[in-house]
């Protein structure tokens, strides 16, 4: 019984540790194309590449209609 308690114990430890790391969903970009690529490139600090989550993927702009006179 005590096994199975440290068990669940390390389980639920090493989980809480992962989602902490993580930081949420993320994944690394190619800047220009926004295509996804391996994490590799972001993690290497490689130009051109960035890491983009959940709260900026939407990229939309607005533009303003320009009033006629």
């Amino acid at each position: 019984m005590r096994r199975i308690a440290l068990s669940v114990m390390a389980l639920a430890v090493a989980g809480l540790g992962l989602t902490a790391c993580s930081g949420g969903d993320r994944w690394c970009e190619h800047d220009a194309t926004d295509q996804v690529v391996a994490d590799s490139y972001c993690e290497k600090n490689t130009p051109g590449y960035e890491w983009e989550d959940d709260s900026s993927s939407s990229h939309s702009t607005k533009t303003k209609k320009k009033k006629k006179h």
